[in-house]
């Protein structure tokens, strides 16, 4: 018999399905994704990208503000946006991000009652870590 294969843990198991979702991102600088997880079943998925019916990044380029681009809604504000518009409770859920949220993504997490967040890569935002410590939820990073 061969080696067994590796079951990835539960949280490798959720940030491959947010870096799957990062993919369909149409902003060519940060491809990120989000997925928000509540007793190891997926509610809602998000990525970044234009708001619904306006032109993408892809299409006419990033548009630049003091090195960001605003073009986009990220990945987070998608995925608590299609909770909303849904009606699914993220009270209490844990979201799954590529990378570490930014300060306003942080304040919309904070509000929409989930608990816990897991990231891939850091994006250094420590006004973002103090809100969220502030606030009791849980940061984890994957690396």
């Amino acid at each position: 018999m061969g080696a067994e294969k590796k079951r990835p843990s539960w949280n490798e198991y959720f940030m491959n399905i947010a870096l799957e979702v990062a993919k369909r991102s149409t902003c060519e600088r940060a491809q990120v994704g989000a997925v928000i997880v509540s007793d190891k079943r997926i509610l809602t998925t998000g990525y970044n990208g234009s708001p619904r019916g306006l032109p993408h990044c892809s299409e006419v380029g990033c548009l630049m503000d003091n090195g960001h681009c605003v073009r986009t809604l990220h990945a987070e504000q998608n995925a608590i946006i299609q909770a909303a518009l849904h009606g699914v409770i993220t009270e209490g859920a844990t979201i799954y991000v590529t990378h570490q949220p930014c300060f306003n993504c942080a304040k919309s997490i904070i509000n929409a009652g989930i608990s816990e967040i897991v990231y891939d890569k850091e994006y250094k935002d420590d006004r973002s870590l103090d809100f969220l410590n502030q606030a009791g939820v849980k940061i984890t990073a994957l690396k």
